[in-house]
């Protein structure tokens, strides 16, 4: 299985998440908000087989996208090729920090041209402007992680190639469930969006991927065995785009 988007560092016990999955051997993208967070987190994930930190710069800590922490991400970039989570965010909880996000933003796309990376990008409320930006930086293919956008900005996003990485809260909603039903298969992930969204009132954990799987199972009337065949093959193909292999 894989989660393509786990806040581990962010759990009240991340040693102990990080262990569970990677005994079971869950390939795990460990996204962080600032560079700083990626650095106080990466001594740990380098030792661990199936885990991958990325460095991110969150759209709603638009406010401590300091000259320091810039800095930090261009640094952060010698050290993996995972980026996440970065983007807009233009909700009613963004909105007032709109010019930053662009600006951080804009910075990010810019020190990732010119090479391919795996990115997982926060998009809410502002699907339309981050395609945009993609586009005008040419950068992609991209992971949008929990897509909940109007359904014209996923077909964009889809006809650029993207992928989306779809968790448990998103089988749960209507919107979630029209969203899944037009996403490629081919351009499926899965993830977990932990310990944001929770599972029977707990924070999710990376195994519980698992139910979007289940969700899959049922949805489409195929074996539990060919979804995961299929949307493990989806990040395998992903990685192989950009010249990475994930054990």
């Amino acid at each position: 299985m894989h989660d393509a988007h786990c806040h581990l560092d962010l759990y009240p016990n991340p040693v102990l998440v990080a262990r569970s999955a990677e005994d079971m051997g869950i390939r795990t993208v460990a996204v962080t908000n600032l560079p700083s967070a990626f650095f106080q987190a990466l001594p740990h994930v380098s030792t661990y087989k199936y885990i991958k930190a990325a460095v991110g710069l969150h759209p709603l800590l638009a406010d401590h996208h300091t000259n320091q922490q810039k800095l930090l991400f261009k640094d952060a970039l010698k050290h993996t090729r995972y980026v996440g989570e970065i983007g807009l965010d233009l909700s009613r909880e963004g909105l007032p920090t709109k010019d930053a996000q662009v600006a951080s933003f804009r910075f990010v796309l810019n020190q990732l041209q010119g090479q391919d990376w795996i990115i997982s990008v926060h998009s809410r409320r502002a699907e339309s402007a981050v395609l945009d930006l993609l586009t005008e930086f040419g950068i992609g293919p991209v992971i949008f992680h929990w897509y909940s956008g109007p359904l014209r900005e996923l077909e964009r996003a889809i006809s650029a190639g993207h992928f989306f990485s779809v968790n448990t809260s998103m089988t749960r909603s209507n919107n979630g469930k029209r969203i899944i039903e037009r996403i490629p298969r081919d351009r499926l992930l899965t993830e977990t969006d932990g310990p944001f969204v929770k599972v029977n009132e707990l924070p999710a954990m990376p195994r519980d991927v698992q139910g979007v799987i289940d969700y899959l199972s049922n949805s489409w009337r195929e074996p539990h065995d060919a979804i995961q065949h299929l949307v493990d093959h989806n990040l395998h193909t992903l990685h192989h785009r950009v010249g990475l292999q994930f054990p």
